[in-house]
């Protein structure tokens, strides 16, 4: 497994924390609000002191030298389109192309449930074993029940079995939802967890609390995009949450920043 650490290390920071701005929402919603121009986006990215992004192949080969100084972590999969809903993700690229294009991890969605399960932990687990041999990290972005699943799939019992079953798949670090109680999902994880970012908030404090929120429970970290690049203050946004994660400040001194020019 010789580069993991390496890799890792290009995504989650000394601390062993990691601000990630997830932009690969639309490969199945089309053109989203703050991801018109990618590479603007990634620029202000790193000017707000980013730590690394989540993008599409798309992306990635496009905007190369945009995306250069900031950690890359390549989707594997497609999921349904906004005119279907289902979680059907599909493993569609491969990690030796993720790695030609200098990703530091690959990342993919999986589910416990009827009709997801089937596929996608089996996709893990054939990535997951492929990628040992390159030295390549790999994070399981696990959604019990699947994105369009009943708000019921969302509680906190059902989020630590998903985040279980990814560790014991063999996964290097996770995308999952937050939840009140999160300390039992760390306790019962040995490897990194970030909580992805949600539906955009309508009050960006509110994101803020739920960030702090995470952190303070043991979370490693956010996995983030139309709460970042949506809000219409990218750079402030991106320096907010880098305080809170980096340097343990709260979300009074968080949103200060936000509102800061």
């Amino acid at each position: 497994m010789f580069g993991k650490i390496r890799r890792m290390s290009r995504i989650f920071k000394n601390d062993g924390r990691a601000l990630i701005v997830a932009m690969d929402h639309c490969s199945f919603n089309g053109t989203n609000p703050g991801l018109e121009n990618p590479g603007k986006t990634l620029e202000e990215i790193k000017t707000g002191g980013g730590d690394a992004v989540l993008v599409n192949f798309g992306v990635a080969r496009k905007f190369e030298k945009e995306l250069s100084g900031l950690g890359y972590i390549a989707r594997l999969d497609l999921p349904p389109t906004y005119m279907r809903k289902a979680h059907d993700s599909r493993l569609v690229f491969s990690a030796d192309s993720a790695m030609r294009l200098g990703a530091d991890a690959v990342i993919i969605n999986i589910g416990q449930g009827a009709g997801i399960e089937e596929k996608s932990f089996e996709g893990l687990a054939r990535t997951v074993e492929y990628c040992d041999t390159i030295g390549m990290p790999v994070c399981a972005e696990a959604v019990p029940g699947g994105f369009d699943a009943d708000p019921s799939f969302h509680a906190l019992e059902h989020i630590a079995k998903g985040a279980r079953i990814g560790n014991e798949i063999g996964c290097d670090f996770m995308k999952i939802r937050y939840a009140p109680g999160f300390e039992r999902i760390v306790q019962d994880s040995f490897v990194p967890l970030v909580v992805l970012g949600g539906s955009r908030s309508e009050n960006p404090k509110d994101f803020l609390q739920v960030v702090y929120d995470a952190v303070q429970s043991g979370a490693a970290g956010i996995a983030a995009g139309r709460n970042v690049w949506g809000c219409g203050k990218t750079v402030q946004m991106v320096k907010a949450l880098t305080a809170i994660i980096h340097k343990n400040a709260d979300v009074d001194s968080a949103y200060d920043i936000l509102m800061s020019n």
